[in-house]
């Protein structure tokens, strides 16, 4: 008897990750994206939900989609709500319609990034743009929409796969000697791998302990660094792989003006992930090393 799990954002970091995990026999992981699922047609997603797979429930839903454009969301705000809010909403109200858990993916972005030290999961919520004002509209939506969920928070994001930091700096390094990155803003990276497998984990539980854990939990590799810090890491384990290199430059936030402002502070406390689950996140720079193996070779 297979139990199906439905992973919207399939095509993403994490969704590809999430079908890269080894997952117990007896599960099978169906991705779908934006070709298969439009997030912003309410009918659609609660008869996805409905349908089930083959005929039978789904066992769990993990909702890994986001409009993740932080800047176009700005001026974009109704499909950025759309996506980010009301889909979870409906996400939410057919599993608990299904009786079966949901599984929410959110973000960093929901703190006003104002805090000294890290931000826990009952810390006031604050979103100084679009992007983080929707997602934690899509939190709401699943907090009071009666289904068990887990909503997990995490932060930059990063992978061997699709568009973030480190293919960024790598490509970029390729060709510059010399860059400037935002030194200002804080936090921990999150290996979409590492996420993956935590998500693997919560979703496990949920389907096959009724009392297993619910609520908020918040999820990134140990440490923390700036985005100078980080990209500084980036070439120098890149480097040792024989792959780009290049000159880091600090500078403040206010030289690298963008259209939505960013949390100064983006790190995340993990002792509710910790007390509830007993994860403990290995270092950012040990699964930075992972995906420049993936990326680039192993160390030479």
């Amino acid at each position: 008897m297979t139990r199906a799990i439905l992973v919207t954002g399939g095509s993403g970091q994490l969704g590809t990750e999430l079908q890269r995990c080894v997952w117990p026999q007896g599960y099978e992981v169906i991705a779908i994206d934006v070709a298969d699922l439009d997030l912003t047609d309410i009918a659609a997603i609660t008869a996805k939900v409905a349908a089930g797979h083959d005929g039978r429930a789904w066992a769990a839903v993990i909702n890994g989609a986001a409009y993740t454009a932080v800047d176009k969301a700005e001026n974009d705000l109704v499909t950025a709500w759309a996506v980010n809010a009301m889909a979870p909403a409906a996400f939410g109200a057919a599993c608990a319609k299904a009786n079966i858990p949901l599984v929410q993916v959110s973000t960093d972005y929901v703190f006003a990034g104002d805090k000294q030290g890290a931000w826990e999961v009952t810390d006031p919520v604050a979103p100084l743009g679009v992007y983080g004002a929707s997602k934690l509209g899509g939190e709401l939506a699943v907090r009071t929409s009666g289904v068990r969920h887990a909503i997990v928070r995490t932060a930059w994001v990063v992978s061997a796969h699709g568009n973030n930091f480190v293919k960024t700096m790598l490509r970029v390094g390729a060709e510059r000697e010399t860059l400037s990155v935002v030194d200002d803003q804080r936090g921990s990276p999150s290996s979409a791998a590492d996420l993956a497998q935590v998500l693997m984990t919560i979703t496990l539980r949920l389907v096959e302990d009724e009392a297993a854990p619910t609520g908020t939990f918040h999820f990134s590799n140990a440490g923390e660094t700036s985005w100078a810090g980080f990209a500084a890491e980036i070439f120098s384990q890149s480097g040792v792989r024989g792959g780009p290199t290049a000159n880091v430059t600090p500078i403040t936030t206010d030289q690298y003006p963008t259209l939505a402002q960013r949390p100064a502070n983006s790190l995340l406390s993990h002792a509710a992930i910790g007390a509830a689950y007993g994860i403990q996140p290995r270092p950012w720079q040990d699964a930075l090393g992972d995906i420049l193996d993936e990326l680039i070779g192993a160390q030479k």
